[in-house]
């Protein structure tokens, strides 16, 4: 067989329309247009930059990663059958009819704006995500591991697809709960072309998603008798169950061969009762809580934990690409469980000595920026520890990971180490802070609301 040829190059030039391509995302309408002053080239690649239609977003592409608009039109509606992405390519087109075509000013504006896009701060449903996260998503690597550790097969494998896109699955999928971190994952399904039905409590938090393309299902029943496999997330250990086994609920829609997935943050014992009573149906069940915030939610940058069905974690690959940027399979059913809880208490324990920290710094006479600054060039230097010190100095606690979550999942930690006879004096301390934080209405707000637990 005779070899493929090589890509013919094109020769592209500022204000040429191009389809856009970056890591995982579908093709993108969009215009080579003059980056501002502060954005950069990247060293070493030949790209342009590029403003996308029917969004805000804009960033460096790849020349490889670039195509013209008009030669590859037809071949790119074909492959893409989003409502966003329709909405882009009539975004295109009516910028077509009006004659402006190359001529128009598309030029971005050196605003405020382009920063939070960089620093992932511009709120809204997106595409593509902010160029910081962009450089994520282009630089990640497909690897495979496996550690045995008695019984239990521990794998972890980063699930970005190696050629950097995804293939959905055909298989019809349901959601359940539509909270911070729910309607984030679902974003990132249905931009990847999943078909998807949601419901959640309140209904109206479905109305943004059935405009993107999603299905709404009545009931939590409903909707798994409907789908292939239903994902769930909600908030504690209650109302996974009530959701399971309360009125009209999932277990009401399972059959053989139904699918079950938990994503919700949860103790083992009750994740391994609701395995129980899937599985006695017929079902299949996979538990896979999620670790992360909202911003990484709806930037598709999670990091999921799973356990149970093995073959149904291999059935959820395009899913979790789609939500994650890597994925653990953990073995039984209550390992995910309890991986999650530890990695959540060494979080939140940290949080509160974030807060301590800032709070001794005051009240001795030290800056806290400088404090930070200090902080930020050491080996503690993290994200985490520079978005949650932000939000104390600027007292901006809107919620990206809810107070009251965090401490419910102390108590469940420590409650896990009592089960076993093991001490967690460092969680116990956090956890009355966290407490005391409750106590001062601080529930509902973010978790560096901690803080505020120490100032009053």
């Amino acid at each position: 067989m005779a070899a493929a040829a090589a890509a013919v190059p094109v020769n592209l030039r500022l204000g040429d329309l191009v389809w856009g391509k970056l890591g995982r995302y579908p093709p993108w309408p969009g215009k080579i247009v003059n980056p501002p002053k502060d954005l950069k080239k990247p060293r070493g690649k030949k790209c342009f930059f590029v403003k996308f239609f029917g969004t805000e977003d804009h960033a460096w592409i790849k020349v490889e990663q670039l195509k013209p608009y008009h030669a590859h039109k037809e071949e790119m509606i074909k492959i893409n059958k989003g409502k966003r992405f329709q909405q882009a390519v009539d975004a295109v087109e009516e910028f077509l009819k009006k004659g402006k075509g190359k001529d128009q000013d598309l030029t971005i504006p050196e605003s405020s704006t382009v920063k939070r896009m960089m620093t992932g701060t511009v709120a809204g449903f997106k595409w593509p995500p902010s160029p910081a996260v962009c450089y994520q998503a282009i630089t990640k690597k497909l690897k495979v591991c496996e550690e045995e550790t008695g019984s239990t097969s521990i794998q972890a494998a980063d699930s970005t697809a190696i050629n950097g896109s995804i293939t959905p699955t055909d298989k019809k999928i349901g959601f359940l709960g539509l909270g911070l971190m729910g309607s984030g994952i679902v974003s990132n399904l249905l931009k990847m072309g999943h078909t998807v039905t949601v419901w959640n409590r309140t209904a109206e938090k479905c109305d943004l998603f059935i405009q993107e393309g999603a299905r709404l299902g009545r009931t939590p029943a409903e909707v798994v008798s409907t789908c292939d496999i239903t994902f769930a997330c909600v908030s504690d250990p209650k109302a996974a169950k009530d959701l399971v086994l309360g009125p009209s609920g999932v277990l009401q829609g399972i059959r053989p061969g139904k699918c079950y997935v938990d994503m919700s943050t949860v103790d083992a014992d009750t994740v391994t009762e609701l395995a129980q009573v899937i599985v006695s149906r017929g079902g299949r069940f996979l538990e896979a809580p999620v670790s992360g915030n909202q911003q990484l939610s709806n930037d598709g940058m999670l990091v999921i934990l799973a356990a149970g069905d093995r073959g149904l974690y291999e059935d959820c690959s395009s899913c979790f690409q789609a939500m994650g940027k890597t994925s653990f399979f953990l073995g039984e059913v209550g390992n995910a469980a309890k991986m999650m809880l530890i990695v959540n208490m060494v979080q939140g324990s940290f949080m509160a000595t974030i807060a301590e920290g800032l709070t001794l710094a005051q009240v001795t006479g030290q800056s806290q920026q400088t404090l930070l600054d200090i902080l930020n060039q050491g080996q503690l230097a993290s994200i985490f520890l520079d978005q949650k010190c932000q939000n104390i100095l600027q007292g901006n606690f809107k919620p990206d990971f809810y107070l009251k979550y965090i401490q419910k999942d102390l108590r469940l930690a420590i409650a896990l180490g009592d089960s076993v006879n093991h001490p967690t004096p460092m969680a116990a301390a956090a956890n009355e802070v966290y407490k005391r934080a409750k106590a001062l209405d601080q529930s509902d707000n973010d978790m560096s609301a901690v803080y505020r637990a120490y100032i009053h």
